[in-house]
């Protein structure tokens, strides 16, 4: 008998783009503290993402957690739970009761973390895609009070970001101008990314969730020079780097 092909259908493979939150902690008071901490500001940080849990990291003694009320806070933050993986057959059957599906072919490595620092235990959403090709160009100053996030590449300021102004990206931050205000470069994990500029003088810097504010201090050959940032990973955590650029 001849095979046919669907006229009607086709089935194919595919790759989505997924984000993971490691959850560290049973504690959904504290995790709707942080949420709101981190990005109640930035409504639109999200789009409905999709989003799978992993319960890897989550102390080994819990025995419970409440999915409904889990769903109900990463869905106030416009995230879209799909799946759990890497937890207790007993916290996986609870997630069932939910609608979420077990991922038990999880790829830990898509989901493994750089070692957190001590200055931002938060670090729990990660993606770590390299961002789209393309990039968000501002030729205007970004001014006290203004945000602009360049989802999914990277952003060039051809002005100045000004105290109390936000730049990110899910790429690099490229700033030919005073970087005076706060630049945040691979915010969705991208532990590649790098913040350049022409003039370092900022509130606060981070890439992938490690950051360094302006109470800390720079060196001298950093403050107020051309600069580059970036992610160092080594065994004893995550470290941002500061070099000239001569």
């Amino acid at each position: 008998m001849a095979g046919r092909s669907p006229v009607t259908f086709e089935i194919k493979s595919t790759n989505l783009p997924l984000l993971t939150l490691r959850l560290k902690s049973a504690n959904l008071d504290t995790l709707a503290t942080e949420l709101q901490t981190h990005y109640g500001e930035m409504p639109g940080f999200f789009e409905d993402d999709l989003l799978v849990i992993d319960l890897g990291t989550l102390p080994n003694d819990t025995a419970a957690l409440d999915f409904e009320r889990l769903d109900a806070l990463l869905k106030g933050c416009h995230l879209r739970p799909v799946a759990v993986a890497g937890g207790s057959p007993e916290l996986m059957a609870a997630a069932l009761t939910v609608g979420l599906f077990a991922a038990p072919d999880w790829n830990q490595t898509q989901s493994q973390p750089l070692s957190s620092t001590p200055a931002q235990p938060q670090r729990e959403i990660q993606q770590v895609d390299l961002p789209a090709s393309g990039a968000l160009v501002i030729d205007k100053p970004l001014r006290s009070g203004q945000q602009v996030y360049a989802r999914g590449r990277d952003l060039v300021l051809l002005a100045a970001c000004n105290p109390g102004a936000e730049a990110i990206a899910d790429g690099h931050i490229h700033v030919y101008a005073p970087l005076r205000g706060r630049a945040i470069a691979g915010a969705r994990g991208w532990s590649q990314a790098c913040i350049f500029t022409l003039n370092m003088q900022p509130e606060l810097v981070s890439i992938a969730g490690v950051y360094l504010t302006s109470e800390q201090g720079l060196t001298p050959e950093i403050q107020g020079h051309a600069a580059r940032v970036h992610l160092d990973t080594t065994e004893a955590g995550d470290k941002l780097i500061f070099q000239p650029l001569v």
